[in-house]
C-alpha cells in the first residue's frame, strides 16, 4: 500500500507571520497539482506552481483557522478548483472572530467549500488521491489527508514533531485532539512521514516513540 520511493514532488511554501507550511502535492508525469493549506502569500504560492508547471486541481484545507486559510480567495481568483475542507469547519472559514484572524490581524472570511469531507472519505484530485481521516480536537472539525500510495500525511495543526495542536481556541479539546490523534494517526504504519501545519516534517514512529505529550497520554 505505501510505495517507495516517493513519484509524488511534495513542495512546502512557508508562509505568513505564523509560518504555515503551504503544500503543493505535484504529479510530474500528469502536471496535476493540489494545494493544501495556502494561509497567506497567494502571489508566491501560484509563483511557484508556474515554475513547477502545474495544474491545480483543488484546494485542500485541514481546518478552518486564519493562518491557514488566508491565501484562498486569491488562489480561487487565479485558479477556478474546487475547495475542499471538513464537515465541521463552516464556522471557521465564515466567523473572523472563530477562525482567530478577528484577533491578531485583519479578518479573513472565505466563501463555502465546494465539497465538505468526512471521515474515510476518499479525495480524487486527477492522478492524485487522498483518504480523509477525521482528526478534531485542534479545531471542531479538523482533518487530516492521507496519500495512501506515497506514505505521507497532511496532519495540519494536529501533530507535530515533538509537540501537538493548542486546544486553548474557540471549538478545540484537548482530550478530542488525543483521541484523534491515537484512533487515527497512531493506528498508522511508523513509516509513513507526517506534514504538519508548522514545522518541520516527521514520522509516525518518531512520534509514537518520543513525543512527550503522546507518551504522557498513553503511559502517564
Amino acid at each position: 500500500m505505501y510505495l517507495v520511493p516517493v513519484s509524488k514532488q511534495i513542495d512546502t511554501i512557508i508562509v505568513g507571520p505564523f509560518e504555515v507550511n503551504c503544500y503543493l502535492v505535484f504529479d510530474p508525469g500528469t502536471k496535476d497539482l493540489v494545494i493544501i493549506d495556502p494561509g497567506d502569500e497567494p502571489e508566491a504560492i501560484a509563483r511557484r506552481i508556474g515554475i513547477l508547471g502545474g495544474t491545480p486541481k483543488a484546494i485542500l484545507l485541514t481546518h478552518g483557522h486564519g493562518d491557514h486559510i488566508g491565501g484562498v480567495t486569491s488562489l480561487l481568483e487565479k485558479f477556478p478548483v474546487p475547495l475542499i475542507a471538513g464537515t465541521q469547519e463552516a464556522q471557521y472559514l465564515a466567523d473572523p472572530q472563530f477562525n482567530l484572524s478577528g484577533h491578531f490581524g485583519p479578518a479573513i472570511t472565505i466563501r463555502p467549500a465546494d465539497r465538505w469531507v468526512a471521515d474515510e472519505e476518499m479525495v480524487e484530485c486527477g492522478s492524485i488521491r487522498f483518504r480523509v481521516l477525521a482528526t478534531s480536537g485542534h479545531t471542531t472539525g479538523g482533518i487530516s489527508f492521507l496519500d495512501e500510495e506515497e506514505g505521507v500525511l497532511f496532519c495540519g495543526d494536529t501533530l507535530f514533531q515533538g509537540s501537538i495542536g493548542r486546544t486553548d481556541f474557540p471549538g478545540s479539546s484537548f482530550n478530542q485532539l488525543m483521541k484523534s490523534i491515537q484512533q487515527k494517526i497512531l493506528t498508522l504504519p511508523d513509516e509513513i512521514v507526517c506534514y504538519p501545519g508548522h514545522g518541520p516534517k516527521t514520522t509516525v514512529g518518531a512520534e509514537r516513540r518520543s513525543n512527550p505529550f503522546l507518551l504522557e497520554y498513553l503511559y502517564g
